[in-house]
């Protein structure tokens, strides 16, 4: 069977990292996700190893109603919490790309659970999708 893809992907041609992150920030907010985390991947690679490597950002995106509704129905699913969003620095411009819930939770037996990631999957997807470009 073919392997399930686990993110929503987009390519943000000819806009350098630090304005697709603005832009996915606000893309994001539109669809009621706040970034709760962000890790600078690059940065830490380049304090802790002393490796170069392209621009690679974490945000930690949180729906707030959505992931109460989730520790309500699986108290330990907040593991899989906050939803992560990637930028990564790519030839010709930004790929952002956003957990697909329903994928992270897949070894998770409880089908109110799954239910609700697709409903975050639908948001999320809308937010990739309506990411300036």
């Amino acid at each position: 069977s073919p392997i399930m893809s686990y993110t929503i992907d987009r390519t943000l041609a000819g806009i350098p990292l630090p304005e697709a992150e603005a832009r996915t920030r606000a893309a994001l907010a539109a669809e009621g996700f706040g970034v709760l985390t962000e890790i600078d991947v690059a940065a830490t690679m380049k304090a802790k190893l002393g490796v170069d490597m392209p621009g690679y950002r974490i945000l930690g995106a949180c729906n707030p109603k959505m992931a109460h509704q989730a520790i309500g129905r699986e108290p330990r699913v907040g593991a899989m919490l906050p939803c992560n969003v990637i930028l990564c620095e790519v030839a010709g411009g930004t790929e952002v790309s956003a957990i697909d819930p329903v994928a992270s939770m897949q070894a998770i037996d409880n089908p109110e659970l799954l239910a609700l990631a697709g409903q975050v999957r639908a948001m999320l997807a809308r937010a990739v999708a309506g990411i300036a470009a």
